[in-house]
Formats: structure tokens, sequence, C-alpha cells
């Protein structure tokens, strides 16, 4: 007789069962079946446990965090007080060494907007020390020489002015208009009244002596400024590149390339809206100046002086200097203050459709709302100085914002 098993399938058909087979289903097999399967089954919860227990660290941690904090609330306090403490300070800290700031500002300003010559006679071969020096010894000659030229004009027409102003004063209080509206509200009578009650109080003249001495000191620190700024910007000018590169190590080394090209970038427009603006300035004082000597405006060198500075402010600085002369230029007569309002508002056009694009296109690249918003912002923040370092500041924004920004969202 075989001693092999036969097992009957579902069709009634015996199989042979193989000694494998035989020994799974026997005692010994049963018995070391059951002894395994325990063990089984722990390691299947294990694994099932395990990523249950991952997704859990986090809030695991979250929690310990929360309780720490409620375990030690004098600690956290203290903390959460220094932290204020500090920021108060530095604030107060900042208030007090506000001009210092500005004036440091200033200063940078004006040492990107002159980098960039500086640049230039580096890339034909001139070393960095000697193109600061031929950079500076230009600009002094030329402001030197302009005010040379403009400082005994401007003495003299002041005098002029100031000979004038009783005479325009005396031939408008003998207009028929004036003595129409003297006659009607006696504004002569209250004039010479309200004059003997000033110089009555001795409060009032004591005044007037208190607000000379402070038009006074505030030119004395006007010009200690001036000098604190060309100082410094000397020696931003020198440093540049050293205090680039320090401020580069600030960055991870891995993205040290990244920065360098996006702070190389910025400063690179900074200086070129400076130098833009500058040339625009020139092209509105020339232009300015010939139509006031053809027109015989009264102080034009000092008038195309005033529009070279306030072309530097944006937006509303041509405006400003077209009522400026227009106003002075109703000294010589109406018809001569019309044609200038007239032909300078043309060229004011001109100028901002066709000169600035070309000049400014190297420069700064920002749309016409942003640039209204970042003037008023920065005029409101820093005043003249805010509202000149407004757009470039825009542009520089602008730049990171679609550089990191916008590139990092594109790979998402």
């Amino acid at each position: 007789m075989s001693t092999e098993e036969h097992v009957e399938d579902a069709g009634g058909n015996s199989t042979p069962k193989t000694p494998t087979e035989e020994s799974k289903t026997g005692p010994l097999g049963k018995l070391m079946h059951k002894l395994a399967k325990p063990q089984q089954e722990t390691q299947q919860e294990t694994q099932s446990k395990a990523p249950s227990a991952e997704a859990g660290s986090g809030v695991a941690t979250t929690t310990a965090k929360a309780q720490s904090v409620i375990q030690r609330p004098i600690y956290f306090g203290f903390m959460l007080t220094l932290g204020v403490g500090a920021a108060i300070g530095l604030y107060f800290i900042a208030s007090s060494v506000s001009q210092l700031l500005i004036w440091m500002l200033t200063a940078l300003f004006i040492a990107l907007g002159l980098d960039p010559v500086v640049r230039f006679l580096q890339a034909r071969k001139i070393p960095r020390p000697a193109g600061i020096l031929i950079t500076l010894v230009v600009l002094i000659a030329a402001v030197g020489g302009f005010f040379a030229t403009l400082i005994p004009t401007i003495v003299d027409q002041t005098s002029q002015l100031v000979q004038s102003a009783p005479g325009w004063i005396q031939d408008f209080l003998n207009s028929d208009f004036f003595k129409q509206i003297d006659t009607q509200f006696q504004l002569r009578d209250r004039l010479n009244d309200e004059v003997q009650k000033f110089f009555g109080n001795t409060q009032a003249v004591g005044g007037v002596f208190g607000g000379v001495l402070n038009v006074g000191s505030t030119v004395a620190n006007g010009l200690f400024g001036t000098l604190i700024v060309v100082v410094l910007s000397l020696y931003f000018l020198a440093s540049l590149p050293a205090m680039k590169g320090w401020a580069y190590q600030l960055a991870p080394k891995s993205r040290r390339p990244r920065v360098e090209k996006l702070s190389e970038q910025i400063t690179q427009s900074v200086g070129n809206y400076v130098i833009g603006q500058a040339a625009v300035a020139v092209l509105n004082a020339i232009f300015a100046f010939i139509v006031m000597s053809i027109l015989g405006v009264p102080f034009s060198i000092l008038l195309a002086f005033l529009v070279a500075l306030f072309a530097f402010v944006p937006l509303v600085g041509g405006v400003i200097a077209l009522v400026l002369v227009s106003l002075v230029a109703l000294t010589d007569s109406w018809q001569t203050a019309v044609i200038y309002l007239v032909l300078y508002a043309v060229y004011l056009q001109f100028e901002a459709y066709f000169v600035s694009p070309r000049i400014m296109q190297r420069a700064v690249s920002v749309p016409g709302a942003v640039v209204v918003v970042a003037v008023i912002a920065g005029g409101t923040l820093l005043g003249v100085l805010g509202a000149l370092i407004a757009i470039p500041t825009a542009a520089a924004i602008m730049l990171l914002i679609r550089e990191i920004f916008i590139t990092r969202q594109d790979k998402l």
C-alpha cells in the first residue's frame, strides 16, 4: 500500500500530496504555524502604525511647544517683554539719529550715481582710485566753474530784486485796483495799525530776531550737513566694492552668485537713473535759459539754476519750475509770461514722451501708476530725498519680485 495521501478536488479527482505539503499539514507543521502567526501579526501592526506615528510627530512637537509655554509662563513673558523692549529701543535710536541716517542715505545715493562713471573709466584700463580722483576733479571743476559764474550774477540780480521790490509794492499801492479795494475795506489804515501794533509789541519784535537766529542756525546746519554728505560720498564711492563684497557674504554660499547678480543690477539701475536725471535737468535748464533770454525775462541765470534743481523732483518738479518762472515773467508783461508758459509747457510734453524715455530706458522701467504711488510715499516718509529715491527704489522692488517671487511661482 502506498504512503502517499490523495486529495480530491472539486471535480472528484484525487491528486497526491507532496512531502512538503504533508509537512505543513502534519501535527508538527500546524504547531510551527501557530507559533509564527503572532510574530507576523506583530510585524504587520508595527508597519501599519509607523506612518501614523510619523504623521503625528508634527502634532506632538507643536503640542510639546504649547505645553512648554504653558508650563513656563514667566520665561515666555520675559522673552516677549525683552523683544518688545529691544524693538522700542531700536525705534528711539533710529529716531535720535534720523538726520544722520538721511545724510548717509543721501551720500550712498550720490555714490551710486557716480559709480557708473568710475566703472566706465575702469573699463578703459584706468585703476579705480585714479578713476575716482578724475571723476571728483571733473565734478568739482564743473560745479566750481558753474557757481563762480553764477554767484556774482545771483548776487547782482538778487540785489536788483531787493531794490526793485519797494518800487513794485509802491506801484501796486498806487494802482487803481488797490485804490478801489482800499476805498471799500480801508486796507491802508488797517495795515498801518497792524504795523504800529507789531513794533509796539516787544515779544513780536523778539520773535523776529529769534526767527533770524533760527534761519542762521538752519543755514549753518545745512552747510554742515552738506560737508558730511560730501565726505561720506567720497568714502562710499571709494569703498563701494568692499561694501558690496561684505554684504554678499551674508547670503548663503549656494545663493551668493544669484544675490550678487541681482544686487549689481539694482546698483547699476540706481546709478544710471541719477546720471539720466542729471542729463534731463541740464537739458531743461538750457532750454529755459534760451527761452528766457529771448523773451527778456529778468533773473534768467538764477531761474535756469532753479529749473535744473526742480528737474530732479519727479512728477511735479517741472510744473513747479514752470509756475515760478511764469510768475517772475509777469513782472515784465503778461504777454511774456503767457509765451513762456506755452513754450515751456510744450517742451515738458516733448521731454516726457521723447527725451526722458530715451535717456531712462537703460536705467529704470516703472509703470506710471507705480511712479505716482512711490513718489507720494517717498515724499511723505523722507521729504524731497524720499521723492528722489522713490523711482529707483520702486524699480529695485519690482526687479526682486520678478526675479525671485514670479520665477518661483512659475516653477510650481
